[in-house]
Protein backbone atom coordinates (compact mmCIF):
# COMPACT_ATOMS: atom_id res chain seq x y z
CA UNK A 1 0.00 0.00 0.00
CA UNK A 2 1.43 3.35 -1.00
CA UNK A 3 0.69 6.35 1.20
CA UNK A 4 0.67 9.22 -1.32
CA UNK A 5 1.27 12.52 0.44
CA UNK A 6 1.08 16.15 -0.66
CA UNK A 7 4.75 16.87 -1.34
CA UNK A 8 6.62 20.15 -1.09
CA UNK A 9 6.31 21.54 -4.63
CA UNK A 10 8.44 24.61 -3.92
CA UNK A 11 7.88 28.37 -4.13
CA UNK A 12 7.00 28.51 -0.42
CA UNK A 13 3.73 26.60 -0.92
CA UNK A 14 2.68 24.86 2.30
CA UNK A 15 -1.00 24.15 1.74
CA UNK A 16 -3.71 24.06 -0.88
CA UNK A 17 -7.44 23.63 -1.38
CA UNK A 18 -8.81 20.53 -3.11
CA UNK A 19 -10.50 21.66 -6.33
CA UNK A 20 -11.20 18.34 -8.02
CA UNK A 21 -10.57 14.63 -7.59
CA UNK A 22 -10.20 12.94 -10.99
CA UNK A 23 -10.59 9.45 -9.49
CA UNK A 24 -12.88 7.75 -6.99
CA UNK A 25 -12.25 5.02 -4.45
CA UNK A 26 -11.92 1.74 -6.29
CA UNK A 27 -10.68 3.29 -9.54
CA UNK A 28 -7.37 2.25 -11.04
CA UNK A 29 -4.71 4.86 -11.77
CA UNK A 30 -1.43 4.85 -13.65
CA UNK A 31 1.90 6.36 -12.72
CA UNK A 32 1.90 9.99 -13.95
CA UNK A 33 -1.88 10.20 -14.34
CA UNK A 34 -3.49 13.24 -12.66
CA UNK A 35 -5.18 12.29 -9.40
CA UNK A 36 -6.19 15.66 -7.97
CA UNK A 37 -6.18 19.35 -8.82
CA UNK A 38 -5.17 21.56 -5.91
CA UNK A 39 -5.55 25.34 -5.70
CA UNK A 40 -2.46 26.83 -4.08
CA UNK A 41 -1.72 30.47 -3.40
CA UNK A 42 0.14 30.66 -6.72
CA UNK A 43 -1.26 28.21 -9.26
CA UNK A 44 -3.78 25.41 -9.70
CA UNK A 45 -1.51 22.38 -9.55
CA UNK A 46 -2.35 19.06 -11.20
CA UNK A 47 -0.89 16.41 -8.90
CA UNK A 48 -0.07 13.10 -10.66
CA UNK A 49 0.05 9.67 -9.06
CA UNK A 50 3.59 8.40 -8.40
CA UNK A 51 2.57 4.72 -8.80
CA UNK A 52 0.23 2.35 -10.63
CA UNK A 53 -2.53 0.89 -8.49
CA UNK A 54 -6.07 0.99 -7.15
CA UNK A 55 -7.43 3.87 -5.07
CA UNK A 56 -8.27 2.64 -1.57
CA UNK A 57 -8.74 5.95 0.21
CA UNK A 58 -8.88 9.64 -0.74
CA UNK A 59 -7.85 12.61 1.37
CA UNK A 60 -9.80 15.81 2.12
CA UNK A 61 -13.06 16.55 0.34
CA UNK A 62 -13.38 19.15 -2.41
CA UNK A 63 -13.13 22.61 -0.88
CA UNK A 64 -11.10 21.47 2.11
CA UNK A 65 -7.46 22.35 2.82
CA UNK A 66 -4.56 19.91 2.60
CA UNK A 67 -1.13 20.70 4.05
CA UNK A 68 2.27 19.60 2.81
CA UNK A 69 3.02 16.20 4.27
CA UNK A 70 -0.61 15.12 4.68
CA UNK A 71 -2.05 12.08 2.93
CA UNK A 72 -3.75 12.64 -0.41
CA UNK A 73 -4.56 9.01 -1.12
CA UNK A 74 -3.82 5.41 -0.22
CA UNK A 75 -3.00 3.47 -3.38
CA UNK A 76 -2.78 -0.31 -3.49
CA UNK A 77 0.30 -0.80 -5.64
CA UNK A 78 0.97 -4.36 -4.55
CA UNK A 79 3.54 -3.42 -1.92
CA UNK A 80 3.38 -4.13 1.82
CA UNK A 81 1.08 -2.12 4.07
CA UNK A 82 3.92 -0.16 5.68
CA UNK A 83 2.59 3.13 4.35
CA UNK A 84 -1.07 2.61 5.27
CA UNK A 85 -1.06 4.40 8.62
CA UNK A 86 -2.71 7.77 8.44
CA UNK A 87 -1.03 10.94 9.67
CA UNK A 88 -3.22 11.12 12.75
CA UNK A 89 -2.56 7.49 13.66
CA UNK A 90 1.18 8.06 13.32
CA UNK A 91 1.15 11.13 15.49
CA UNK A 92 -0.96 9.41 18.12
CA UNK A 93 1.54 6.55 18.12
CA UNK A 94 4.42 8.97 18.55
CA UNK A 95 2.56 10.75 21.33
CA UNK A 96 1.86 7.50 23.16
CA UNK A 97 5.51 6.51 23.00
CA UNK A 98 6.44 9.80 24.64
CA UNK A 99 4.48 8.84 27.75
CA UNK A 100 6.69 5.81 28.44
CA UNK A 101 9.44 6.58 30.92
CA UNK A 102 12.89 5.06 30.24
CA UNK A 103 14.16 2.58 32.80
CA UNK A 104 17.59 4.13 33.11
CA UNK A 105 19.02 7.60 32.79
CA UNK A 106 21.81 6.29 30.58
CA UNK A 107 19.23 4.95 28.15
CA UNK A 108 17.62 8.35 28.10
CA UNK A 109 20.87 10.15 27.37
CA UNK A 110 21.64 7.79 24.51
CA UNK A 111 18.21 8.48 23.09
CA UNK A 112 18.73 12.23 23.31
CA UNK A 113 22.02 11.96 21.45
CA UNK A 114 20.39 9.97 18.67
CA UNK A 115 19.14 11.74 15.58
CA UNK A 116 15.47 11.06 14.84
CA UNK A 117 14.92 9.21 11.59
CA UNK A 118 12.49 10.94 9.25
CA UNK A 119 10.92 8.59 6.75
CA UNK A 120 8.29 8.94 4.09
CA UNK A 121 5.82 7.25 6.41
CA UNK A 122 6.32 9.85 9.16
CA UNK A 123 3.54 12.39 9.42
CA UNK A 124 3.94 16.09 9.99
CA UNK A 125 6.04 17.83 8.65
CA UNK A 126 0.68 44.93 -11.21
CA UNK A 127 -2.26 44.77 -13.11
CA UNK A 128 -1.72 44.09 -16.80
CA UNK A 129 -2.44 41.52 -19.45
CA UNK A 130 -0.87 39.62 -22.28
CA UNK A 131 -2.26 40.86 -25.55
CA UNK A 132 -1.94 43.31 -28.33
CA UNK A 133 -1.41 46.99 -27.59
CA UNK A 134 -4.36 48.82 -29.09
CA UNK A 135 -3.66 51.66 -31.50
CA UNK A 136 -6.08 54.55 -31.63
CA UNK A 137 -6.67 56.40 -34.89
CA UNK A 138 -7.88 59.48 -33.04
CA UNK A 139 -5.51 62.35 -32.75
CA UNK A 140 -4.75 62.97 -29.26
CA UNK A 141 15.79 16.28 17.08
CA UNK A 142 14.79 13.47 20.05
CA UNK A 143 11.11 12.86 20.82
CA UNK A 144 11.58 11.41 24.38
CA UNK A 145 10.83 13.42 27.49
CA UNK A 146 13.62 15.26 29.29
CA UNK A 147 15.16 13.61 32.32
CA UNK A 148 14.66 16.78 34.31
CA UNK A 149 18.05 18.30 33.71
CA UNK A 150 17.49 22.04 33.35
CA UNK A 151 20.01 22.54 30.56
CA UNK A 152 18.65 19.60 28.56
CA UNK A 153 15.10 20.81 29.05
CA UNK A 154 15.92 24.21 27.63
CA UNK A 155 17.70 22.80 24.59
CA UNK A 156 15.39 19.87 23.75
CA UNK A 157 11.70 20.21 22.94
CA UNK A 158 9.18 17.40 23.20
CA UNK A 159 7.97 16.83 19.64
CA UNK A 160 7.12 14.05 17.23
CA UNK A 161 9.67 13.44 14.45
CA UNK A 162 7.13 14.58 11.90
CA UNK A 163 6.56 17.80 13.84
CA UNK A 164 10.30 18.47 13.75
CA UNK A 165 10.40 17.84 10.02
CA UNK A 166 7.43 20.16 9.43
CA UNK A 167 9.09 22.86 11.54
CA UNK A 168 12.21 22.56 9.40
CA UNK A 169 10.22 22.64 6.16
CA UNK A 170 8.24 25.70 7.24
CA UNK A 171 11.30 27.43 8.73
CA UNK A 172 9.76 27.54 12.20
CA UNK A 173 11.97 27.67 15.31
CA UNK A 174 10.57 24.71 17.24
CA UNK A 175 12.14 26.08 20.45
CA UNK A 176 9.64 28.94 20.27
CA UNK A 177 6.57 26.76 19.74
CA UNK A 178 4.15 26.14 22.59
CA UNK A 179 3.09 22.48 22.48
CA UNK A 180 -0.51 21.44 22.98
CA UNK A 181 0.13 17.71 23.33
CA UNK A 182 0.77 15.51 26.34
CA UNK A 183 3.36 17.10 28.67
CA UNK A 184 3.63 20.09 26.33
CA UNK A 185 4.55 17.94 23.35
CA UNK A 186 4.68 19.88 20.06
CA UNK A 187 2.30 18.51 17.43
CA UNK A 188 1.84 19.36 13.77
CA UNK A 189 -1.12 21.64 14.56
CA UNK A 190 1.17 23.74 16.77
CA UNK A 191 3.72 24.06 13.95
CA UNK A 192 1.05 25.09 11.46
CA UNK A 193 -0.37 27.68 13.85
CA UNK A 194 3.04 29.18 14.58
CA UNK A 195 3.96 29.23 10.90
CA UNK A 196 0.77 31.10 10.07
CA UNK A 197 1.34 33.61 12.87
CA UNK A 198 4.97 34.16 11.80
CA UNK A 199 3.83 34.73 8.21
CA UNK A 200 1.34 37.33 9.34
CA UNK A 201 4.01 39.08 11.41
CA UNK A 202 6.51 39.23 8.55
CA UNK A 203 3.91 40.61 6.18
CA UNK A 204 4.09 43.86 8.10
CA UNK A 205 6.25 45.05 10.96
CA UNK A 206 3.87 47.93 11.50
CA UNK A 207 0.53 47.82 13.32
CA UNK A 208 -2.30 46.97 10.94
CA UNK A 209 -5.17 49.39 10.56
CA UNK A 210 -8.36 48.05 12.10
CA UNK A 211 -11.28 47.71 9.74
CA UNK A 212 -14.26 49.64 11.11
CA UNK A 213 -17.53 47.94 11.96
CA UNK A 214 -19.63 48.42 8.84
CA UNK A 215 -23.41 48.23 8.79
CA UNK A 216 -24.03 44.54 8.11
CA UNK A 217 -27.45 45.22 6.64
CA UNK A 218 -25.94 47.38 3.89
CA UNK A 219 -22.75 45.43 3.18
CA UNK A 220 -21.74 41.84 2.46
CA UNK A 221 -18.49 39.91 2.69
CA UNK A 222 -16.83 37.62 0.17
CA UNK A 223 -13.92 35.31 0.96
CA UNK A 224 -10.92 36.05 -1.23
CA UNK A 225 -9.20 33.34 -3.25
CA UNK A 226 -5.77 31.98 -2.41
CA UNK A 227 -4.38 33.87 -5.40
CA UNK A 228 -5.90 37.19 -4.29
CA UNK A 229 -4.50 36.68 -0.78
CA UNK A 230 -1.06 36.06 -2.28
CA UNK A 231 -1.32 39.17 -4.47
CA UNK A 232 -2.19 41.27 -1.42
CA UNK A 233 0.72 39.82 0.54
CA UNK A 234 3.24 40.20 -2.30
CA UNK A 235 2.23 43.77 -3.09
CA UNK A 236 2.54 44.68 0.59
CA UNK A 237 5.98 43.06 0.83
CA UNK A 238 7.11 44.84 -2.35
CA UNK A 239 6.00 48.30 -1.27
CA UNK A 240 7.35 47.90 2.28
CA UNK A 241 10.68 46.45 1.19
CA UNK A 242 11.45 48.33 -2.02
CA UNK A 243 11.66 52.15 -2.12
CA UNK A 244 9.92 52.73 -5.44
CA UNK A 245 10.49 55.61 -7.78
CA UNK A 246 8.78 55.90 -11.16
CA UNK A 247 10.01 57.63 -14.32
CA UNK A 248 7.60 58.35 -17.17
CA UNK A 249 8.33 59.20 -20.79
CA UNK A 250 7.04 58.85 -24.35
CA UNK A 251 8.65 57.41 -27.45
CA UNK A 252 7.83 57.98 -31.11
CA UNK A 253 7.02 54.54 -32.58
CA UNK A 254 5.68 55.33 -36.07
CA UNK A 255 8.36 53.10 -37.65
CA UNK A 256 7.47 50.29 -35.26
CA UNK A 257 3.78 50.57 -36.15
CA UNK A 258 4.64 50.48 -39.86
CA UNK A 259 6.96 47.48 -39.49
CA UNK A 260 4.46 45.52 -37.45
CA UNK A 261 1.62 46.26 -39.89
CA UNK A 262 3.78 45.13 -42.79
CA UNK A 263 4.73 41.85 -41.16
CA UNK A 264 1.62 40.81 -39.23
CA UNK A 265 -0.16 39.34 -42.29
CA UNK A 266 2.90 37.30 -43.25
CA UNK A 267 3.31 36.21 -39.63
CA UNK A 268 -0.34 35.15 -39.48
CA UNK A 269 0.13 32.99 -42.57
CA UNK A 270 2.93 31.20 -40.71
CA UNK A 271 0.75 30.69 -37.64
CA UNK A 272 1.97 33.56 -35.47
CA UNK A 273 -0.03 36.39 -33.91
CA UNK A 274 2.30 39.37 -34.17
CA UNK A 275 1.47 42.12 -31.67
CA UNK A 276 3.71 44.95 -30.50
CA UNK A 277 4.68 43.08 -27.34
CA UNK A 278 7.34 40.81 -28.95
CA UNK A 279 9.15 43.92 -30.23
CA UNK A 280 8.93 45.52 -26.79
CA UNK A 281 10.28 42.39 -25.08
CA UNK A 282 13.14 42.15 -27.57
CA UNK A 283 13.99 45.82 -27.04
CA UNK A 284 13.99 45.24 -23.29
CA UNK A 285 16.50 42.37 -23.57
CA UNK A 286 18.76 44.59 -25.68
CA UNK A 287 18.58 47.39 -23.12
CA UNK A 288 19.47 44.95 -20.34
CA UNK A 289 22.70 44.10 -22.18
CA UNK A 290 23.83 47.69 -21.70
CA UNK A 291 22.36 48.25 -18.23
CA UNK A 292 22.96 45.05 -16.28
CA UNK A 293 21.84 46.35 -12.89
CA UNK A 294 18.24 46.29 -14.16
CA UNK A 295 18.58 42.51 -14.42
CA UNK A 296 19.52 41.99 -10.79
CA UNK A 297 18.23 41.62 -7.24
CA UNK A 298 19.35 43.34 -4.06
CA UNK A 299 20.25 41.26 -1.00
CA UNK A 300 19.83 43.68 1.89
CA UNK A 301 21.05 41.07 4.39
CA UNK A 302 24.54 41.11 2.83
CA UNK A 303 24.41 44.48 1.05
CA UNK A 304 25.14 42.78 -2.27
CA UNK A 305 23.69 43.16 -5.76
CA UNK A 306 23.01 39.79 -7.39
CA UNK A 307 23.54 40.06 -11.16
CA UNK A 308 21.78 37.44 -13.28
CA UNK A 309 23.27 35.93 -16.42
CA UNK A 310 19.87 35.08 -17.85
CA UNK A 311 16.94 37.21 -18.98
CA UNK A 312 13.52 35.84 -18.08
CA UNK A 313 10.97 38.53 -18.94
CA UNK A 314 7.84 38.50 -16.79
CA UNK A 315 4.49 39.35 -18.37
CA UNK A 316 1.66 40.51 -16.12
CA UNK A 317 -1.52 38.60 -16.95
CA UNK A 318 -4.96 39.69 -15.81
CA UNK A 319 -7.10 36.62 -15.06
CA UNK A 320 -10.60 36.36 -13.55
CA UNK A 321 -8.99 35.14 -10.32
CA UNK A 322 -6.35 37.87 -10.15
CA UNK A 323 -2.95 38.93 -11.42
CA UNK A 324 -0.23 36.40 -12.23
CA UNK A 325 3.27 37.00 -13.58
CA UNK A 326 4.60 34.14 -15.70
CA UNK A 327 7.84 34.78 -17.56
CA UNK A 328 9.44 33.95 -20.89
CA UNK A 329 12.64 32.01 -20.22
CA UNK A 330 15.84 33.24 -21.91
CA UNK A 331 13.91 35.78 -23.98
CA UNK A 332 17.18 37.28 -25.23
CA UNK A 333 17.89 34.07 -27.13
CA UNK A 334 14.57 34.13 -28.99
CA UNK A 335 13.59 35.87 -32.21
CA UNK A 336 10.57 38.14 -32.63
CA UNK A 337 8.30 35.37 -33.91
CA UNK A 338 9.50 32.93 -31.25
CA UNK A 339 8.62 35.47 -28.56
CA UNK A 340 5.21 35.91 -30.20
CA UNK A 341 4.67 32.16 -29.93
CA UNK A 342 5.69 32.16 -26.27
CA UNK A 343 3.17 34.95 -25.57
CA UNK A 344 0.42 32.96 -27.27
CA UNK A 345 1.30 29.94 -25.16
CA UNK A 346 1.22 31.99 -21.95
CA UNK A 347 -2.17 33.43 -22.84
CA UNK A 348 -3.62 30.02 -23.67
CA UNK A 349 -2.27 28.47 -20.46
CA UNK A 350 -3.58 31.43 -18.42
CA UNK A 351 -7.05 31.20 -19.98
CA UNK A 352 -7.17 27.47 -19.18
CA UNK A 353 -5.58 27.77 -15.72
CA UNK A 354 -2.60 25.70 -16.84
CA UNK A 355 0.17 28.04 -15.66
CA UNK A 356 2.75 26.02 -13.73
CA UNK A 357 5.16 26.94 -10.96
CA UNK A 358 8.01 26.74 -13.45
CA UNK A 359 6.26 29.43 -15.52
CA UNK A 360 6.33 31.73 -12.48
CA UNK A 361 9.83 31.04 -11.21
CA UNK A 362 13.05 32.98 -11.80
CA UNK A 363 11.75 36.13 -13.48
CA UNK A 364 14.36 38.89 -13.76
CA UNK A 365 12.37 41.96 -14.89
CA UNK A 366 8.71 42.43 -15.74
CA UNK A 367 6.37 44.22 -18.14
CA UNK A 368 2.79 45.21 -17.38
CA UNK A 369 0.59 46.29 -20.28
CA UNK A 370 -2.27 48.49 -19.17
CA UNK A 371 -2.64 49.95 -22.66
CA UNK A 372 -5.32 47.35 -23.38
CA UNK A 373 -7.46 49.17 -20.82
CA UNK A 374 -7.02 52.43 -22.75
CA UNK A 375 -4.65 53.72 -20.05
CA UNK A 376 -1.64 55.94 -20.69
CA UNK A 377 0.63 56.18 -17.64
CA UNK A 378 0.83 54.41 -14.30
CA UNK A 379 3.12 53.63 -11.38
CA UNK A 380 3.55 49.84 -11.56
CA UNK A 381 4.63 47.91 -8.47
CA UNK A 382 7.86 45.93 -8.76
CA UNK A 383 7.67 42.17 -8.31
CA UNK A 384 9.94 41.40 -5.35
CA UNK A 385 12.86 40.58 -5.52
CA UNK A 386 13.24 42.12 -8.99
CA UNK A 387 14.47 45.73 -9.19
CA UNK A 388 12.39 47.16 -12.04
CA UNK A 389 9.13 46.89 -13.95
CA UNK A 390 8.01 48.66 -17.13
CA UNK A 391 4.46 49.80 -17.70
CA UNK A 392 3.27 50.02 -21.32
CA UNK A 393 0.45 52.40 -22.22
CA UNK A 394 -1.73 52.64 -25.31
CA UNK A 395 -0.17 53.74 -28.59
CA UNK A 396 -1.94 56.86 -29.83
CA UNK A 397 -1.59 59.40 -32.59
CA UNK A 398 -0.41 62.75 -31.29
CA UNK A 399 0.84 65.99 -32.81
CA UNK A 400 4.59 66.32 -32.36
CA UNK A 401 7.20 68.82 -33.52
CA UNK A 402 9.88 67.40 -35.87
CA UNK A 403 12.36 69.78 -37.57
CA UNK A 404 10.25 72.76 -36.45
CA UNK A 405 7.17 71.32 -38.13
CA UNK A 406 4.06 69.87 -36.51
CA UNK A 407 3.28 66.35 -37.67
CA UNK A 408 1.05 63.50 -36.53
CA UNK A 409 2.96 60.49 -35.22
CA UNK A 410 2.34 57.35 -33.18
CA UNK A 411 3.44 57.74 -29.56
CA UNK A 412 3.95 55.01 -26.94
CA UNK A 413 3.81 56.09 -23.26
CA UNK A 414 6.18 54.33 -20.84
CA UNK A 415 6.34 54.11 -17.05
CA UNK A 416 9.42 52.65 -15.38
CA UNK A 417 9.40 51.84 -11.65
CA UNK A 418 12.79 51.05 -10.11
CA UNK A 419 14.26 49.97 -6.79
CA UNK A 420 15.91 53.18 -5.56
CA UNK A 421 18.28 51.21 -3.30
CA UNK A 422 20.32 50.17 -6.34
CA UNK A 423 19.02 52.33 -9.21
CA UNK A 424 19.18 56.12 -9.21
CA UNK A 425 17.18 58.55 -11.32
CA UNK A 426 20.08 59.00 -13.72
CA UNK A 427 20.33 55.23 -14.21
CA UNK A 428 16.60 55.06 -14.94
CA UNK A 429 16.86 57.89 -17.46
CA UNK A 430 19.79 56.29 -19.30
CA UNK A 431 18.04 52.92 -19.37
CA UNK A 432 14.87 54.45 -20.83
CA UNK A 433 16.92 56.27 -23.45
CA UNK A 434 18.46 52.98 -24.61
CA UNK A 435 15.13 51.17 -24.48
CA UNK A 436 13.42 53.92 -26.50
CA UNK A 437 16.15 53.90 -29.14
CA UNK A 438 15.30 50.30 -30.05
CA UNK A 439 11.58 51.02 -30.18
CA UNK A 440 12.06 54.15 -32.23
CA UNK A 441 14.33 52.31 -34.70
CA UNK A 442 12.98 48.74 -34.65
CA UNK A 443 15.21 47.54 -37.49
CA UNK A 444 18.07 47.50 -34.98
CA UNK A 445 16.19 44.69 -33.23
CA UNK A 446 16.44 42.59 -36.36
CA UNK A 447 20.02 43.53 -37.26
CA UNK A 448 21.73 43.30 -33.88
Amino acid sequence: MYNFKFADIGEGIHEGVILEWTKEIGDTIEDGETLVIIETDKVNAEIPSPVDGTIKKLGPDVGETVNVGETLALIDDGSEDSEEDSDDQKEESDDESSKKEPDKKSTKEESDDKEEPITEGDEEESAGVVGSIEVSSDVLESSDESDGDEETTSSRVLATPVARKMAKDLDVDIQQVSGSGENGRVLKADIKKTSKEDKQKTTSDRPQAKVPDFNEERTYREKTSKLRQTIAENMTISKQTIPHTTVMDEVLVSDLVELRNEQKILAKEKGYKLTYMPFIIKALTKALDEHKVFNSSYDHTTNEIIYKNYKNIGIAVDTPDGLILPNIKDADKLGILEIAQELSTIKEKSDNKKITLDDLRDGTISITNYGVFDSTFGAPIIKYPEVAIIGIGKIKKKPVVIDDEITIEYILPLSLSVDHRVIDGGDAGRFLRTFKSYLKNPMFLLLS
